[in-house]
């Protein structure tokens, strides 16, 4: 029994005997060895979940939090009558309901997609992937599993729309196709995320390449911004004039007006005013608009028409045809108001120096003739006076729009004559333009 005392009996002293290290003795280096292996364990677990944690922070919160940039050109909220929407006997939001619910992602016209799936398709909605923003939202580039490319707009300011209301409102907007509108392909609504997600067409934006740095010379020629313009007033004039109620788009401006790698134009954001202000008839909406498109009639008062998208594209086709800004702060103080600059070189028979400078073949006289008497009809001061979009559509077509020698015979008395004047002298064409053959633009 002694014997079999001794192995057990002389494995303490071991343990007790001291080190050359600091001469701590081997049990207590063992015991701290230990702790700093347990420790290092712990802080890596820890640094895990924390990278987890602001990952999914970031995914969910980044862009509904204070940290989003102001954007300076929205304007201040106006109060607008909200049109009713009215789809004759059948009552799209009980349809809607029961079609696009989550538990039954398809819903006809497109899907419903959970955050989870959109949250992959961005990389977490990494900031690398923004191709967009302003006021509606940001507008990621995301590739979808079956290998999609699509544009995800995160809304801002829903303020927790409902969801079955959201989604009633979406299924309106999606419903409308036409190839010069940026197609809408499904949403996403969970908890208070809201998205909407598009078609990617896949080369940025007019405003990018009208004032953006393309170098001496604008790839954008005369002729590729007068098919940019037909195409935008044609996807306005299906809105206004091919559906049923009527859609006014609100925020016609060269950021939304997107391109692709030909140069065909499609209009996006159409719908979004009326899907964020979504409250009951005849009551203050937020409405969206951008400062130096807006028309005097809706700043002023917020009466809402079509009018004032035609009042918008006046605006749009002088920023393609000089290339400036509606309105640029760094000009000398008779040039800062894009309307009042233009109206003025009209006036005093400078038409010729418009044209912007980095469009290297300049337009026929008779081509640019066209596009600056379009312009001034759609920014008239008289609502009534303005064309409808599917006239500007005509107008901007034609072959043989009469021109008349009015506008250079102003008063010669007045250097700048006021809008009514130059307005008044400006013709829509002699022959019978109305109802206008929507074939043409479809």
């Amino acid at each position: 029994m002694a014997a079999s005392a001794n192995p057990s009996g002389g494995a303490l002293p071991e343990l007790t005997k001291r080190t050359p290290i600091l001469g701590l003795k081997l049990y207590v280096l063992i015991s701290v060895f230990l702790l700093i292996l347990v420790a290092v364990v712990l802080l890596i677990l820890l640094c895990i979940r924390r990278s987890r944690s602001s990952k999914k922070r970031k995914m969910r919160v980044k862009h509904s939090s204070g940290t989003i940039p102001l954007v300076s050109k929205e304007i201040v909220e106006v109060k607008a009558l909200e049109l009713k929407i009215e789809d004759g006997d059948v009552d799209p939001k009980s349809e809607i309901e029961e079609s696009a619910s989550v538990e039954c992602p398809n819903i006809g016209w497109g899907r419903w997609y959970s955050l989870k799936e959109l949250e992959i398709a961005t990389d977490g909605f990494a900031e690398g992937n923004v191709i967009g923003e302003g006021g509606y939202g940001i507008v990621y580039r995301g590739i979808l599993q079956d290998g999609s490319v699509v544009a995800v707009k995160n809304l801002l300011n829903n303020k927790g729309q409902a969801e079955k209301e959201f989604k009633v409102e979406v299924e309106a907007i999606g419903k409308v196709r036409h190839k010069n509108l940026v197609g809408l392909v499904g949403y996403c609504a969970e908890g208070a995320q809201r998205m909407l997600v598009y078609e990617y067409v896949d080369n940025g934006n007019l405003e990018q390449w009208l004032h953006g740095d393309v170098g001496p010379v604008s790839p954008l020629t005369w002729d590729i911004r007068m098919r940019i313009a037909v195409a935008t007033a044609k996807g306005l004039a299906y809105l206004h004039e091919g559906l049923e109620p009527k859609v006014v788009h609100r925020d016609v401006k060269s950021s939304n007006i997107l391109l692709d790698k030909k140069w065909n134009a499609k209009v996006s954001d159409f719908g979004l005013a009326k899907l964020l202000g979504s409250e009951k008839s005849y009551v203050t909406t937020r409405v969206m608009g951008t400062f130096g498109y807006v028309s005097p009639e809706y700043a002023s008062t917020g009466m809402l028409n079509e009018g004032s998208d035609v009042y918008s594209f006046g605006i749009l086709l002088m920023e393609l045809i000089t290339g400036r800004s509606p309105i640029d702060y760094s000009r000398p103080p008779g040039e800062m108001n894009l309307v009042d600059w233009f109206k003025g070189m009209v006036a005093s028979r400078r038409g010729d120096g418009l044209v912007d400078p980095l469009i290297e073949i300049q337009p026929s006289p008779r081509s640019l003739k066209r596009a600056l008497l379009v312009c001034l009809r759609c920014i008239d001061l008289d609502v009534i006076k303005r064309p409808k979009m599917g006239q500007i559509v005509h107008m901007l077509e034609a072959d043989d729009f009469p021109f008349r020698t009015e506008l250079r015979t102003t008063r010669e008395k007045d250097n700048v004559p006021s809008q009514a004047a130059v307005s008044s002298k400006v013709p829509y064409p002699t022959r019978h333009v109305e109802p206008v053959d929507k074939s043409s633009w479809r």
